[in-house]
């Protein structure tokens, strides 16, 4: 490969991780801060649960738009998203009531939303041959960038003596990828023809898929809004429980490398799939049966399960279309149905800690919901993916 194009790859996998750390601070820098975000704005639980629920939402709901956004092109749609991202953080850093912080979320989900939309696509078609590794670079670089934000966000809190400085300091590297993105977008390999846009709403396969990966995913969302504050409740202090969630990451991270690298070997995901499932229910049941005794052990499960189950749903679904565009379509419509069903995860986990005391009965609800989806994945076999597209034909978008 002459050294040109040596580095322009190069230059490809650094700016996927760039932009992919900036997609996760949003949500994981709220949760360490809880107790002083409640504390300085009155909210309540369910009140402070909108904080990582309405971002999500917004990831729902702009997904689901993604095909009418296709006029804005992939270069300036995500440098709007990380434009949109830098400017919540901003807000943030300025503002301290409760109505402002709220509106912060809408604006960074918006933000974060964008950029997922359009990503999928961008990544099949520069990445070809090599999409399974790609989806999981990327996915680490999210996972990864949350769990920094976890992590740091009340080390700078504490640092600069105010809790507004964990959230919106952000804005730092937001800002960063936001040049980097305009200055060097994602090269692609070959010119991109214009495709076709499509709709999704009627074909089943789609739905499913978007189901199976709202379900599997829901326990980030909830780790990240309540695992800091559980462990609060059980008498650790906000940077230790917020650890917690650094340390989950590594093993996100682990498994969302690891995972993919495997399942470029095959094409069957089930059984991939099926051990990620596991290792999320064992760890959820360890949080209700011995949150302390053995509490390394319940994290790193769930970090690799719930690491491995993003990476490999994402990739199950690209696999479902072989065009890139369709592909990164269906992705978009899989992601915004899956996003609004994880909103769901942390109001409900907030609302079961207001009416029973405890998150015992929220983590018992993720357990039941990854048993469910363990079941639902032995349909995912390779020979079904042409024949359940087919079915229903979609809808071409004028």
């Amino acid at each position: 490969m002459p050294r040109a194009d040596r580095l322009d790859n190069l230059a490809a996998w650094a700016l996927l991780v760039v932009v992919g750390l900036n997609l996760r601070p949003i949500l994981a820098s709220v949760s360490p801060l809880l107790a002083d975000i409640r504390s300085a704005t009155g909210m309540g639980f369910q009140t402070a649960a909108l904080l990582t629920t309405l971002p999500v939402i917004c990831m729902g709901l702009v997904a689901l738009l993604s095909n009418r956004l296709g006029g804005l092109g992939e270069r300036r749609g995500i440098g709007l998203g990380l434009g949109l991202i830098a400017g919540a953080c901003l807000a943030r850093l300025l503002c301290g009531q409760a109505g402002p912080l709220l509106a912060t979320a809408l604006l960074g989900g918006a933000g974060v939303a964008l950029i997922q939309a359009l990503l999928p696509a961008v990544i099949k078609r520069r990445f070809e041959g090599r999409v399974a590794l790609a989806m999981g670079v990327y996915s680490a670089s999210l996972m990864g960038g949350g769990g920094m934000a976890a992590l740091t966000s009340p080390l700078l809190a504490h640092h600069f003596e105010h809790w507004q400085a964990g959230l919106g300091l952000w804005l730092v590297p937001a800002l960063l990828a936001l040049v980097l993105w305009l200055s060097r977008p994602l090269p692609s390999p070959a010119p991109v023809s214009g495709g076709r846009s499509v709709s999704f709403m009627g074909n089943r396969r789609a739905w499913l898929l978007a189901l199976y990966f709202g379900l599997v995913n829901c326990g980030y969302m909830s780790m990240v809004a309540w695992l800091p504050a559980y462990y609060q409740q059980l008498g650790w202090s906000p940077t230790r429980s917020g650890s917690l969630l650094a340390f989950m990451t590594i093993f996100q991270v682990i498994a969302a490398l690891g995972m993919p690298a495997l399942a470029q070997r095959g094409t069957d995901r089930r059984p991939l799939l099926s051990v990620s499932l596991i290792a999320q229910a064992v760890g959820f049941a360890g949080l209700i049966w011995a949150p302390l005794e053995l509490f390394a052990l319940w994290i790193a499960l769930i970090g690799y399960g719930l690491g491995a189950c993003f990476a490999l749903s994402l990739i199950l679904t690209l696999d479902h279309r072989r065009d890139p565009r369709e592909a990164g379509q269906l992705a978009a419509f899989v992601q915004g149905v899956g996003f609004l069903i994880n909103a769901v995860s942390p109001w409900l986990s907030g609302w079961l800690r207001e009416v029973t005391g405890s998150f015992t009965a929220a983590w018992l609800v993720l357990v039941v919901g990854v048993l469910l989806m363990l079941g639902v994945t032995r349909l995912f076999s390779p020979a079904s993916y042409r024949p359940a597209m087919a079915k229903e034909p979609v809808a071409e978008l004028g």
